[in-house]
């Protein structure tokens, strides 16, 4: 084969055919299990969705507002019902509950597997050698890749929107939760040893709670990412308002993707603030709680 000036050796390198192979394979020695993670995906997917599909939308938006008010403040409890208010004025709010249902199902899934492995790795400075590349190749490949292994793992539908989403979402927070733990003020640790806590009280009642705040931080660029890929999941069949994006793209429809996009970016606005409230309500750690 020839292109340009070069000659290209032969045999042609198949490294795609050998992962095709590999993946077969992965597929069909856990297909029970890939099951599995497909029914407990979806069922709480839809769940959710009926949950916040099944009151009125004032109702709906009248708790939000009221948890906003409570987190943070009665401007953005204002912010709140006006912002999703508007939402329904689109004709969004259908899609936009689904988007929200997908984002919350996959932010917690990637959260509850990023944190412990984030501990892991503050704690393991092999297991953080391990995960460092793992994590750094997760965060460079194109997040349109991820779509092909999680389609062809589960098929069309929600379920491989959230997979991909909790893959491409996953490496900030093992990486905030990683730093966070091992910026914790050694002598503090120190302290905690002195009065003969053990190393899971040490973690539990001091390193964690010093650590929430970055740890938040982390949260909060997991739910972003999940957010911003709502539009890519669509392409697997995974509805909401990713879905209304492509259909503007594809008919060039200006306002319908404006609206869609605008949707997107009122989640976006809710979920960071609301993260970033909780984060500023941390605990204060004192020594005399890890004494025993």
């Amino acid at each position: 084969m020839r292109i340009g000036e070069f000659d290209l050796l032969e045999p042609r390198l198949r490294l795609g055919d050998a992962v095709e192979a590999a993946f077969d394979w992965f597929t069909d020695t856990f297909r029970t299990a890939l099951d599995g993670v497909s029914a407990a995906l979806t069922g709480a997917y839809n769940l959710l969705t009926d949950i916040l599909l099944l009151a009125p939308f004032y109702v709906v938006i009248v708790i939000l507002a009221v948890l906003a008010l409570v987190v943070r403040s009665w401007r953005f409890a204002l912010f709140t019902m006006a912002s999703f208010y508007l939402i329904v004025a689109m004709d969004q709010w259908y899609t936009a509950m689904h988007t929200l249902s997908l984002v919350l199902v996959a932010a917690a899934v990637a959260v509850a597997l990023s944190i412990p492995l984030g501990i892991l790795a503050a704690k393991s400075n092999t297991f953080e050698g391990i995960i460092r590349p793992v994590l750094d190749f997760m965060q460079t490949m194109p997040p349109l890749v991820y779509l092909i292994p999680a389609l062809a793992a589960f098929g069309v539908g929600v379920t491989g929107g959230i997979v991909a989403t909790v893959i491409f979402a996953m490496p900030p927070g093992v990486r905030f939760t990683n730093l966070a733990i091992r910026q914790v003020d050694t002598e503090v640790v120190e302290a905690g040893q002195a009065f003969g806590a053990s190393p899971r009280r040490i973690l539990r009642q001091i390193q964690l709670p010093l650590a929430l705040p970055t740890i938040m931080a982390g949260i909060n660029q997991v739910i972003m990412l999940s957010l911003s890929m709502v539009v890519l999941a669509a392409f697997v069949g995974a509805a909401g308002l990713g879905g209304e994006v492509i259909n503007a793209l594809m008919r060039l429809d200006v306002p319908q993707g404006a609206e869609a996009g605008l949707a997107v970016v009122i989640l976006a606005i809710y979920l960071d603030r609301m993260v970033a409230a909780l984060a500023d309500r941390a605990p204060v750690v004192r020594a005399s709680r890890v004494r025993t």
